[in-house]
């Protein structure tokens, strides 16, 4: 599986966006997909995921309420709607695909993952 993302940019606190990640191949909805980043000098973390199993979504305690993770398998794309975006919000944005039935929010948990995507909030 090859994932690209996109959709990062400069926005001011409390603005808005969407990111998507499209995966190559034809099992895409047979895959949990993830959403992590990884802000300067600090280690990636979890943002969001989307099972494949039920499409039950997961968030990290920091974005509840203000993210929103989709998936369209017909197009093979996850999405990630990003409002109320916050200063602390600004790093590289990643996205991650895995089979797996665990907690599925850890890095060490997925096999495939794009090649990110900046995202920067300004105060």
């Amino acid at each position: 599986v090859q994932l690209q993302a996109s959709g990062g940019g400069l926005v001011q606190a409390g603005g808005s966006l969407r990111l998507s990640c499209v995966a190559s191949g034809r099992t895409f909805s047979s895959y949990t997909m993830g959403w992590f980043r990884q802000a300067p000098g600090k280690e990636r973390e979890f943002v969001a995921l989307i099972r494949w199993i039920n499409g039950r979504p997961d968030y990290a305690e920091s974005v509840k309420g203000r993210f929103a993770i989709s998936r369209d398998n017909a197009k093979n794309t996850v999405y990630l709607q990003m409002d109320s975006l916050k200063p602390e919000d600004t790093a590289v944005y990643y996205c991650a695909a895995d089979r797996g039935l665990s907690t599925m929010r850890s890095v060490g948990e997925y096999d495939y993952w794009g090649q990110g995507t900046l995202v920067t909030v300004s105060s």
